[in-house]
Protein backbone atom coordinates (compact mmCIF):
# COMPACT_ATOMS: atom_id res chain seq x y z
CA UNK A 1 0.00 0.00 0.00
CA UNK A 2 1.00 3.61 -0.46
CA UNK A 3 0.75 6.69 1.11
CA UNK A 4 0.66 10.55 0.95
CA UNK A 5 1.51 12.92 3.76
CA UNK A 6 -0.09 16.03 2.89
CA UNK A 7 2.23 19.32 5.02
CA UNK A 8 0.34 22.63 4.86
CA UNK A 9 2.97 25.22 5.05
CA UNK A 10 3.81 26.75 8.38
CA UNK A 11 2.76 30.02 10.07
CA UNK A 12 3.65 32.71 7.73
CA UNK A 13 4.49 36.54 8.43
CA UNK A 14 2.31 38.85 7.32
CA UNK A 15 4.46 41.65 8.74
CA UNK A 16 7.39 40.37 6.72
CA UNK A 17 8.22 42.53 3.11
CA UNK A 18 6.79 40.77 -0.02
CA UNK A 19 5.48 41.79 -3.54
CA UNK A 20 3.58 38.71 -3.95
CA UNK A 21 1.62 35.98 -2.15
CA UNK A 22 4.08 33.51 -3.60
CA UNK A 23 6.56 35.46 -1.92
CA UNK A 24 5.08 35.34 1.86
CA UNK A 25 7.93 33.60 4.39
CA UNK A 26 7.53 31.92 7.33
CA UNK A 27 7.12 33.55 11.20
CA UNK A 28 9.62 32.72 13.47
CA UNK A 29 6.82 30.32 14.98
CA UNK A 30 6.24 29.05 11.68
CA UNK A 31 10.25 28.32 11.71
CA UNK A 32 10.01 26.68 14.64
CA UNK A 33 6.88 24.20 13.53
CA UNK A 34 8.25 22.90 10.33
CA UNK A 35 11.32 21.82 12.31
CA UNK A 36 9.54 19.97 14.39
CA UNK A 37 7.81 18.56 11.76
CA UNK A 38 11.02 17.13 10.24
CA UNK A 39 12.55 15.88 13.02
CA UNK A 40 9.24 14.10 14.14
CA UNK A 41 8.70 12.28 10.73
CA UNK A 42 12.47 11.48 10.99
CA UNK A 43 12.02 9.79 14.53
CA UNK A 44 8.69 7.88 13.71
CA UNK A 45 10.13 6.78 10.58
CA UNK A 46 8.10 8.51 8.21
CA UNK A 47 10.21 10.11 6.19
CA UNK A 48 8.95 10.39 2.67
CA UNK A 49 10.50 9.00 -0.45
CA UNK A 50 9.65 11.74 -2.89
CA UNK A 51 8.53 15.58 -1.91
CA UNK A 52 6.58 17.40 -4.01
CA UNK A 53 6.19 20.95 -3.41
CA UNK A 54 4.45 24.36 -4.21
CA UNK A 55 6.42 26.91 -5.40
CA UNK A 56 5.44 29.40 -3.01
CA UNK A 57 7.81 31.05 -0.21
CA UNK A 58 6.44 30.07 2.83
CA UNK A 59 6.12 26.08 1.41
CA UNK A 60 9.61 25.99 0.56
CA UNK A 61 10.77 27.06 3.51
CA UNK A 62 8.35 25.00 5.69
CA UNK A 63 9.83 21.89 3.49
CA UNK A 64 13.81 22.72 3.62
CA UNK A 65 13.41 23.70 7.78
CA UNK A 66 11.74 20.28 7.93
CA UNK A 67 14.77 18.27 5.81
CA UNK A 68 17.31 20.12 7.37
CA UNK A 69 15.68 18.48 10.67
CA UNK A 70 14.91 15.89 10.22
CA UNK A 71 17.84 14.66 7.87
CA UNK A 72 15.96 13.80 5.05
CA UNK A 73 17.18 12.33 1.77
CA UNK A 74 14.54 12.15 -0.40
CA UNK A 75 14.17 13.89 -3.92
CA UNK A 76 12.36 17.13 -3.79
CA UNK A 77 10.33 18.61 -6.62
CA UNK A 78 8.22 21.69 -7.38
CA UNK A 79 5.06 21.19 -8.64
CA UNK A 80 2.98 24.21 -9.52
CA UNK A 81 -0.54 22.42 -8.89
CA UNK A 82 0.18 22.91 -5.10
CA UNK A 83 -0.24 26.27 -5.42
CA UNK A 84 -2.39 27.02 -8.32
CA UNK A 85 -3.95 23.52 -8.75
CA UNK A 86 -7.66 22.22 -7.04
CA UNK A 87 -8.48 18.92 -5.53
CA UNK A 88 -8.51 17.02 -9.05
CA UNK A 89 -4.98 17.98 -9.13
CA UNK A 90 -3.68 17.60 -6.03
CA UNK A 91 -5.40 13.87 -6.40
CA UNK A 92 -3.84 12.88 -9.96
CA UNK A 93 -0.36 14.09 -8.05
CA UNK A 94 -0.65 11.98 -5.28
CA UNK A 95 -2.15 8.67 -7.56
CA UNK A 96 0.34 9.40 -10.45
CA UNK A 97 3.69 9.06 -8.49
CA UNK A 98 4.08 5.28 -7.70
CA UNK A 99 6.53 5.44 -4.63
CA UNK A 100 5.69 4.21 -1.36
CA UNK A 101 5.34 7.15 0.84
CA UNK A 102 4.82 10.90 -1.40
CA UNK A 103 4.95 14.22 0.84
CA UNK A 104 2.68 17.40 -0.84
CA UNK A 105 3.33 20.51 0.54
CA UNK A 106 0.73 23.34 -0.16
CA UNK A 107 -2.01 25.25 1.04
CA UNK A 108 -5.22 25.63 1.98
CA UNK A 109 -7.95 25.31 1.46
CA UNK A 110 -6.78 22.83 -1.31
CA UNK A 111 -5.08 21.01 1.72
CA UNK A 112 -8.47 20.06 3.52
CA UNK A 113 -10.46 19.80 0.38
CA UNK A 114 -8.53 17.03 -1.21
CA UNK A 115 -7.90 15.14 2.75
CA UNK A 116 -12.07 15.33 2.70
CA UNK A 117 -12.17 13.85 -0.93
CA UNK A 118 -9.53 10.95 -0.58
CA UNK A 119 -11.09 10.22 3.05
CA UNK A 120 -14.79 11.25 3.06
CA UNK A 121 -14.45 12.52 6.64
CA UNK A 122 -14.54 16.23 7.22
CA UNK A 123 -11.08 17.44 8.44
CA UNK A 124 -8.93 20.91 8.44
CA UNK A 125 -5.58 21.24 8.27
CA UNK A 126 -4.28 24.01 10.23
CA UNK A 127 -1.08 26.07 9.30
CA UNK A 128 1.68 23.46 9.73
CA UNK A 129 -0.22 20.35 10.15
CA UNK A 130 0.50 16.97 8.68
CA UNK A 131 -1.72 14.19 7.70
CA UNK A 132 -0.95 10.78 6.44
CA UNK A 133 -3.50 8.98 4.21
CA UNK A 134 -2.84 5.49 3.22
CA UNK A 135 -3.88 5.04 -0.04
CA UNK A 136 -6.38 2.11 -1.61
CA UNK A 137 -6.36 0.63 -4.88
CA UNK A 138 -9.35 3.15 -6.06
CA UNK A 139 -7.34 5.90 -5.02
CA UNK A 140 -9.45 6.57 -2.05
CA UNK A 141 -7.40 6.60 1.56
CA UNK A 142 -7.61 6.34 5.17
CA UNK A 143 -6.35 8.91 7.37
CA UNK A 144 -3.80 7.45 9.43
CA UNK A 145 -2.92 10.61 11.34
CA UNK A 146 -3.02 14.10 11.53
CA UNK A 147 -1.52 15.92 13.22
CA UNK A 148 -1.41 19.92 14.57
CA UNK A 149 1.99 21.62 15.10
CA UNK A 150 1.24 22.71 18.14
CA UNK A 151 1.69 18.71 19.29
CA UNK A 152 5.02 19.27 18.33
CA UNK A 153 6.09 22.37 19.83
CA UNK A 154 4.07 22.09 22.72
CA UNK A 155 2.55 25.27 21.56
Amino acid sequence: MSAVIFLRHAKSDWDAEWAEDLDRPLSERGRRAAAAVGTFLAEAGHVPNLVLCSPATRARQTLELAVTAGNWTCPIETADELYYGSVDHMVALACRRQVPVLMLVGHEPTMSSTLEYMTGAELRMPTGAIARVNLNIDNSGELEWLIPPRLLTGG
